[in-house]
């Protein structure tokens, strides 16, 4: 072959090598609660480790959304929600495998401020006072801290006045995010959220909540992959898991 042909073969062969995609592994979509972002990131990435043939994709958002997203068609192979609400629904969507749904973990609701409030806050009845003009919290049209919030408002008898100062946020992180910032007086988060920002807020009371805040997670219907999806369920379940959790402040079922 004369050189100017082997040239011109070799220039027109680079840039097809260059373009051509590398061998990806098998991806895992894994659309879980906005308050397990922390512990869920650590956790894809040990999966991974065990499993090097598959990608931990995550996907953290309100758990009503994340649900609404999986019925719609987006694709995903674990859901893992903040309250057993959306999983029920879930399963009334046929969303998810029922004889995959377990309990992994259990949260607590509390109040917090930012850290250089000079508020007196021990108890809830003490958000009425004149000086507290914003508190933030979960819509609990979609959210489940919202709807955690709610209830335990409700048995105190104090939804209506707190609601009309209410900031409702799309998910616990922004009700996090309000109070870090300054822009609310208050707001209700999981504690495990508030664990996170120790510099920027401080739990002023942990709310009693009517129902265990509990987190359910399950196989979806749609998963091209249950399999290796039902290994990250296990994974969650397992002594590595939940020693994981715990790290980030999370309960045992």
């Amino acid at each position: 072959m004369p050189p100017r042909f082997k040239r011109l073969v070799l220039a027109c062969a680079i840039p097809l090598l260059l373009s051509t995609p590398a061998v990806h592994a098998a991806d895992l979509i894994v659309s879980a609660a906005a308050s397990l972002t922390n512990a869920f990131k650590e956790l894809g990435q040990s999966f991974e480790a065990q499993h090097p043939d598959t990608k931990v994709i995550l996907n953290f958002a309100a758990s009503d959304v994340l649900l609404q997203q999986i019925v719609k068609g987006a694709p995903a192979d674990v859901f893992a929600s903040a309250d057993q609400d959306a999983m029920n629904k879930a399963e009334t969507e046929k969303a998810v495998l029922p004889a995959t749904r377990k309990n992994f973990a259990n949260n607590q609701i509390v109040l917090i401020v930012p850290t250089d409030s000079q508020l007196h806050i021990t108890q809830l009845q003490d958000l009425t006072q004149p000086a507290i003009k914003r508190i933030a919290y979960g819509n609990p049209a979609s959210v489940p801290v919202g709807r955690y919030t709610k209830a335990a408002l409700e048995n105190a008898k104090l939804w209506d006045a707190v609601s009309a100062k209410g900031v409702p946020a799309q998910n616990v992180r922004q009700s996090l995010d309000y109070v870090a910032r300054g822009e609310v007086e208050a707001g209700f988060v999981f504690s495990t959220d508030a664990a996170i920002m120790p510099d920027k807020v401080k739990v002023a009371l942990r709310v009693p909540s009517q129902t265990a805040v509990t987190y359910p997670i399950a196989v979806t219907s749609n998963s091209k992959q249950a399999d290796i999806a039902a290994k990250f369920v296990d994974y969650v379940l397992s002594p590595t898991g939940q020693a994981t959790l715990a790290r980030y402040g999370f309960l045992k079922p």
